[in-house]
Formats: C-alpha cells, structure tokens, sequence
C-alpha cells in the first residue's frame, strides 16, 4: 500500500467519525495551545529582564551607609552618614577595574515650570552618574567640570519631567522650581523606562551634587561632602567579586577600621542580583512549558484510547485487508498516519489558538510577550512526536493481527 493510499483510508476513517476525532484532538490543541503562550509569556518576562539590565547600567557595585554602634546600641543601616564624595573619588582612582564611581544623594520635590508642576525626585550627583548608569541624552549637554565645582543651578531632566513641566515643547534653557531654586535646563535624558521594581526611571531631574546639598537640601556645612550611596562601574570583562572585594577593601582604609570592627557600609553586586532574577525567569518559563507539555501527554494518552476502541472496530477491515496481501507494516502504517494526523490538525488548530491567546495576554492583561517561530515549531514538534508515540502501541497491535482470527472477529 503507498503511502498516498494509507493517507487517504486515513483519513476518511477520521472523517468518518467527525465528533470523535475533533475530541480526540482537543487534548492536543488545548496543550500546544498553553506550551506556546506559556512560552511567550516567559520569554517575554526574560526580555524584560534584560532591558532592566540595560536600564540599569550592567556591572554595577552599590555602596550604601552600614550600620554603627553608638553608646552600646547598633544603628540601622543607612542610620548615619558614613560615606562621601571623597570616597567615591578614591575608588575611582585607587581600585582597580573601576571605571567611574558615582556619589549620589537623593530628595523628593515638588518641580515647578511655569503653571505646571510636578512631584518628582532630584538626583545629586556628577557626570559619572551618567557613566555608570549608561545614559545618554538626546538633546543638551552634560554638567561642566566648573557648574559641578560651583554648585551651579543647572539640571538635566528625565523624559516623565519633561512631558509633565514643558509638554511638547523644548525644555532646554527653560526654568525650573525646585524648593524655590531657579535651575536652567541643559539637558533631556534618553528614555529608560521603568526598573526591576516598577519604579518610573525618567522621572527624575539630575543636578550637581554641591546643588543638591548647598542650594536645595540646605545641608550644614559638616555634612556637606556625605551622600546617601555611592555607585561603582566595573570594566567590562573584570571580575567583579575581586572589583567588589577592592571596593571593600579601600573603605575600610579609608574609615579605618579595625580588623575586629564590622563595615561600616554595605557593598552589593547587581550584576549578580540581576542574574538572579534573569535565571529565576527562565527556571518560570520552562516551568510553564513542562505543565503546559502534561496537556499534550494528556492528548497523546486520549489519542492512544481512540485509536484502540478504532483497532477493535475495524478488526474484520484489518482481516480483510490482510487477506488481499496488506502487509504488517502496511497496517502499521495506516494506523500510525491515522494518529499522526490526528496530532498534526490538532497542532495546527492549537497554534491559531495560542496566537490569539498570546494576543489576549498582551492586549488585556498588559504583559509583555513574545512569539517566536521556535516556540511554535516547538509545540507543533512535540505534537507530532506524541501521536507517533502514543499511536505507536494501537498501531502494532493492529499489525499483529493474524488474517483467520480478525475475520472472525465479531
């Protein structure tokens, strides 16, 4: 029998019971179906892993306050001022690795242009800031190395700031309010979007360090040179324990800690948080795809049962066939095409629906998802791979049927 015959007999013994073989299928399009939104919507929870990875900056050392014991007592963390713009300045120059430090001081404001207003946050800070956070503008400068000295009124905005103050019009050379201090701005950030923790990483406005704690803050002048962190940016390539272990390393020097005293200050890796949260998407996404597979093992176990009750049915054709010279393997094969195609339309209608799922997902849940041909090719793969394996058994055993005792069958 050619394999053209044993696709047509095939198929007209599934058109031949049209309501069996459509819920026969459905286990099948129900599981390709779930293992292809599953998928996009894990891949694109990893997608948006990594785009916070390039907001963010990428080989990143935070340096925040630590805590201290005071008359017995031990203070939270960050409950004192124990780092400053000089220490940022010294590992900078004195680790090796680093690429820029940024010191970094931060208050929430109500900013004013014209007769808009908006609360936002004000980042005290230096050009590094930019350096290690990767950001570049799309109009405007930078601070001078003289605004940042003098503690010039100048400020360069996020895109949220922008929109909000000015609208669409240009917001360099225009004013700005904050606490009652004039700031000119020089420059509009590229957008970055929201971080890891749905915080709007374009509302913000960025002025020279001095600004802040001078002008705005108001700081005595013994706290004048403390910041709240300090943000490291470790070469591309260089280890970064051994950056973070300088980085330790020098500020205890410089605090001058004894060996039996704690830090006074905690130093964080965020590349490896990052790739913390970047391996836990995608440990949830092959998750998802394995319970999202059980449906398809379902189907291939529904697939199985039919084509069983089918063998029986057709025991006396099977006879028949036999006994007008069909071959085992002709009836093998007949069998297995039969469960095979079976797997292949249900895979089929199992894609058009984990489109339109997928589709849903984004349009009405508001995930960020993402469909690729792998997935697809995936399912449809597995799909296949199930009716060959669960058709298989019902197949051979139809094969195995002796001519006399299948004609006699009843």
């Amino acid at each position: 029998m050619s394999l053209l015959v044993a696709v047509r007999a095939a198929w007209r013994a599934l058109v031949t019971h049209p309501t069996r073989s459509l819920l026969t299928m459905l286990g099948i399009v129900i599981g390709v179906a779930a293992v292809i939104t599953m998928v996009a919507v894990g891949t694109g929870a990893q997608q948006r892993v990594s785009q916070q990875i390039q907001a963010l900056g990428s080989n990143l050392i935070t340096v925040s306050p630590g805590s201290r014991t005071a008359t017995g007592a031990r203070l939270g963390s960050g409950a004192t001022n124990t780092l400053t713009e000089d220490d940022a300045a010294a590992l900078a120059r004195e680790v090796p690795g680093v690429r820029a430090a940024s010191p970094l001081s931060r208050t929430n404001v109500q900013a004013i242009a014209m007769n808009a207003n908006w609360p936002t946050t004000v980042i005290g800070s230096t050009n590094d800031y930019f350096v290690v956070r990767d950001w570049t503008l799309v109009a405007g400068r930078f601070f001078e190395q003289a605004e940042i000295g003098a503690a010039a009124k100048v400020a360069v905005i996020g895109q949220t700031v922008a929109r909000e103050l000015f609208g669409d019009g240009d917001p360099i050379d225009q004013v700005i309010r904050v606490n009652r201090v004039p700031l000119v701005v020089i420059g509009l950030l590229e957008r970055k979007g929201q971080n890891a923790f749905g915080a709007d990483q374009d509302d913000v406005v960025v002025v020279p360090i001095g600004t802040l704690h001078k002008r705005i803050q108001g700081r005595a002048t013994s706290r004048l040179r403390s910041v709240g962190s300090i943000t490291v940016k470790v070469e591309a390539g260089y280890d970064m324990a051994l950056a973070a272990a300088g980085v330790r390393e020098v500020l205890r020097q410089r605090h001058r800690l004894q060996p039996e005293q704690d830090d006074d200050f905690t130093v964080r890796n965020l590349s490896e948080v990052l790739s913390a949260q970047e391996t836990s998407a995608q440990v949830m996404t092959l998750l998802l795809a394995a319970v999202a597979g059980v449906s398809l093992v379902v189907g291939g176990i529904g697939i199985m049962n039919i084509m069983l009750v089918s063998v029986t049915e057709r025991t006396r054709e099977i006879g028949l066939r036999m006994a007008v010279g069909a071959r085992g393997r002709d009836i093998l094969a007949q069998f297995l095409i039969e469960a095979l195609t079976l797997s292949l339309i249900g895979g089929v209608l199992g894609i058009v629906l984990g489109a339109a799922a997928t589709w849903a997902v984004a349009a009405f849940a508001g995930w960020e998802v993402v469909l690729s041909v792998r997935s697809i090719v995936l399912a449809a793969g597995f799909a296949a791979a199930v009716g060959i394996f669960f058709g298989f058994y019902p197949a051979r055993r139809a094969a195995s049927l002796q001519p006399i005792q299948a004609l006699r069958y009843e």
